[in-house]
């Protein structure tokens, strides 16, 4: 993993096609695996992490720079940056996927039927999982973790800005799987930033089982055009937040300020903030200074602009817009149909948040609006497999088959119906 394969002696289509033969041997060993080999690798991965810290740093530094060199912007360098915190984050996520039930081999629903058959169903690994994802190192751990748990083999191909921080990650998840005397091949990190390498695994047909891109909608949109084999995704997160008219001020403020000032560059951040009528003089210029003084730049509907004098007027194309910035646009609606109405037409189906005291509300919202997390009263920035319970997330999936939402370790195992008999035959 620590060769590029530029310096190595062969095509790329080549290279690919044996990691994917690889790692097709290797997800029958790690299929089989026993949850406490499984669990070994994934403490013995995060204890590397915790000893490599400094050599991580200083390999992320070298994509720093080279991120700065080539003029990525500043939410790219901060999806980049692997900081004390996300190191210590990385390895706190594959102990806590260690400490979860493994969902391998659990059978469900069994039944007897009237011929004297049980019939239930037994949860399975998915096989080889393809993920493809842009500028996070950290995303290498957690999908390699999340993967390994759910008895998948994986390749992962990350962005060439992350080149030297993936390797790094590379080497001590390859050193773990070694110690639990897994193959190392079940986790292989594709080693060149050749372009051409994400459009061969995308025809990996008869090695891969699934696709999952997480990344810009640019490469979502390729992905999804191109790949042979099915994709797990979401297109891009234009989350809104609804502060209702029978909102509390104070949770309101709460949740709607730290919805897009608590991190900028994630594909959960509020995008859109909508207002009823008959609280938005009280509301926002309360919000409105607080977004200013952190730098946010507004983008206003008309009636939000009489309110809040002197900021940018908003226009079609921001409804629709991931700004991944600290850029919010602000609507007043007259209540929560003309909310959800709104929500319906612009949204992508990623989470959407109400803020409300009144219950019948909040249940017509859960009910009503079609995505994939819905909140009352919390942050949209809580739609993260990591505060879900699932340990981490290997993307978030707005599509309505197989998984939907945080995609844990159920999201990457699959059902098959098991029966069991004592010599019966049809009639």
């Amino acid at each position: 993993m620590s060769k590029t394969a530029e310096s190595l002696n062969f095509d790329v289509p080549r290279y690919m096609l044996e990691l994917g033969q690889r790692a097709r041997t290797a997800a029958r060993l790690v299929g089989r695996a026993e949850s406490g080999a499984k669990n070994a690798a994934l403490h013995a991965i995060a204890d590397a992490i915790q000893a490599d810290k400094a050599h991580l740093e200083a390999e992320n530094r070298k994509d720093l720079e080279a991120g700065k060199q080539h003029g990525l912007d500043a939410a790219l360098l901060d999806r980049l940056e692997l900081t004390d915190a996300r190191i210590v984050g990385m390895a706190e996520g594959l102990r806590q996927i260690a400490a979860l039930a493994d969902p391998v081999g659990s059978i469900s629903d069994m039944d007897y039927r009237p011929s004297g058959i049980q019939v239930g169903r037994m949860r399975v690994p998915l096989g080889v999982i393809g993920i493809i994802y842009e500028s996070r190192p950290n995303v290498t751990a957690d999908a390699a973790a999340l993967c390994l748990k759910s008895g998948n083999a994986c390749i992962l191909r990350g962005g060439s800005e992350a080149l030297h921080s993936n390797q790094a990650v590379a080497r001590c998840i390859e050193r773990g799987l070694e110690q639990a005397g897994l193959p190392a091949t079940a986790v292989q990190v594709v080693a060149t930033t050749d372009r051409s390498a994400v459009g061969e695994l995308l025809r990996l047909e008869g090695y891969v089982d699934v696709i999952v891109p997480r990344g810009g909608k640019g490469l979502i949109e390729r992905v999804t055009a191109e790949s042979r084999i099915p994709v797990i995704k979401h297109l891009h997160g234009v989350c809104h937040t609804y502060i209702d008219d029978q909102a509390d001020i104070d949770k309101a403020i709460k949740v709607a300020f730290n919805a897009k000032t608590q991190r900028y560059g994630t594909c959960n951040t509020m995008e859109t903030l909508l207002v009823a009528a008959g609280i938005a003089e009280r509301v926002l210029p309360i919000l409105g200074r607080m977004y200013q003084d952190e730098g946010v730049e507004l983008r206003g509907c008309e009636r939000t602009q009489k309110i809040l004098e002197g900021i940018k007027a908003a226009q079609d194309a921001d409804w629709d817009e991931e700004y991944l910035a600290p850029i919010l646009s602000l609507r007043i609606v007259d209540d929560l149909d003309a909310a959800m109405d709104h929500i319906d037409k612009h949204g992508s189906q990623h989470t959407d948040v109400i803020v409300t005291e009144n219950i019948t509300r909040a249940r017509r919202f859960l009910r009503e609006v079609d995505s994939s997390s819905v909140m009352v009263n919390a942050s949209s920035r809580f739609a993260d497999g990591f505060e879900y319970g699932l340990g981490a997330e290997i993307g978030i999936s707005t599509d309505k088959l197989h998984a939907r939402g945080p995609v844990g370790l159920e999201g990457l195992t699959s059902l098959k119906f098991i029966v069991l008999g004592d010599g019966h035959i049809r009639q």
